[in-house]
């Protein structure tokens, strides 16, 4: 087994034992009062972050067209130190504990502050990369979540009449940045490689044109909370909403001249659908909350599309490609575990979809019991096969 294969049999374990947690969670969160809040940081901080640093590094290595790492010791000391201060958060916000859980900031700040030196150090390293502008958008998104875990730890010892603006400005810096910029950048060449085709001429043109709107639309809506300008956050959004949409021009060109055929491919397109619908929703929400009380306690109006239909989804679909890729073995037995992955993928993909659109819609009770049970069982439908693929990578 290949030095590769064996870190990424290691390191795969890491978001799906968070997205396993999620799924104990649903079952124990009655007894839970905080149950929302850790559910949005096991998914975000937990599965979403240690994804995006160890495959972050592995695109980096890609587009660069840098060596393979030798050693990962480096690699290894920032999951440690990252998952160290993940469990000191989610573990002083469910036990009420806020200065366990300033020091979890504290080294999940540190985690990506190594991980920004680090990519940092391959860009001036490297020779001039066609795709390069994938790492750009990974610094951009380190920096993101640099600047919105501060407002996050803060609020944990604190409780003053700015506290629904932090929220805000903490939950849109860290999803539009470190999960949206991290996503652009990757789809770009992630993308065409899920479709198994070529990628669109103007894709890489397309990636650097939506960058700088994507950067400033944050920067713009990031002020605009703190202030209070419902107006300018909304010209944030647009923003954002631009560049995706610039980045998803030569994907869709892609797409129909090689359609999606499998589960990464679908519930990565997917997600991007409902990254739209929740950038159009957020932008209503704010406009029209009467101040920034209201605004918090509208936004979880955004989050289920955000977080279950975008960031899980492509979460999962990325998880879904990669993972059979990087284990080893060999072309036949990459082909096997990803027949394995997309067992039942078109009912996977519509049924958690129908269930979300259905959630979103003003049912009772009963109605939105069953269709987060639908979500449940489409998260397990991919946990138990991701499982089963690294426990026989490991034999």
């Amino acid at each position: 087994m290949n030095g590769r294969a064996g870190w990424h049999r290691r390191t795969g374990a890491l978001p799906l034992t968070y997205l396993a947690g999620l799924v104990a969670l649903a079952f124990a969160h009655p007894m839970l009062p905080t149950w929302r809040w850790l559910a949005i940081h096991m998914l975000l901080l937990g599965a979403a972050t240690n994804a995006i640093l160890v495959w972050g590094a592995h695109f980096t290595v890609a587009v660069l067209r840098a060596p393979a790492p030798t050693r990962r010791t480096d690699e290894a000391i920032r999951l440690i130190l990252l998952n160290a201060g993940v469990l000191a958060v989610l573990a002083g916000g469910a036990a009420d504990l806020p200065w366990i859980g300033v020091g979890g900031a504290a080294a999940v700040f540190a985690a990506v502050a190594a991980h920004l030196w680090w990519l940092t150090a391959r860009l001036r390293s490297a020779l001039p990369a066609r795709f390069a502008v994938t790492v750009h958008y990974y610094v951009a998104a380190a920096v993101a979540l640099l600047t919105g875990i501060p407002a996050g730890a803060w609020m944990l010892v604190t409780d003053d009449a700015a506290r629904s603006r932090l929220i805000l400005f903490h939950a849109h810096v860290n999803l539009f940045g470190w999960i949206m910029l991290t996503i652009l950048g990757t789809i770009l060449t992630l993308w065409p490689t899920v479709l198994r085709t070529r990628m669109a001429g103007d894709a890489v043109a397309a990636a650097r044109i939506a960058l700088p709107l994507a950067v400033s639309g944050l920067v713009l809506l990031a002020v605009a909370v703190l202030a209070w300008w419902p107006v300018v956050t909304a010209a944030g959004l647009g923003l954002i909403a631009a560049a995706v949409v610039r980045t998803a021009i030569p994907a869709v060109r892609a797409g129909l001249a090689k359609p999606p055929e499998s589960f990464a491919a679908w519930s990565i397109a997917a997600g991007a659908a409902w990254l739209l619908a929740a950038l159009g929703l957020d932008g209503w929400t704010l406009l029209t909350a009467g101040g920034p009380d209201a605004a918090v306690d509208r936004f979880g109006i955004v989050l289920l599309p955000l977080l279950a239909g975008a960031v899980a989804q492509v979460l999962l679909g990325s998880l879904a490609y990669l993972l059979p890729m990087v284990l080893g073995g060999g072309p036949a037995v990459a082909r096997e575990r990803s027949a394995a992955l997309d067992r039942n993928w078109a009912q996977r993909v519509a049924m958690a979809n129908a269930a979300l659109l259905a959630f979103l819609l003003p049912t009772g009770p009963y109605a939105r019991i069953a269709t987060s049970l639908l979500l449940l069982v489409a998260l397990c439908q991919f946990l138990v096969p991701a499982v089963r693929v690294l426990v026989q990578a490991r034999r």
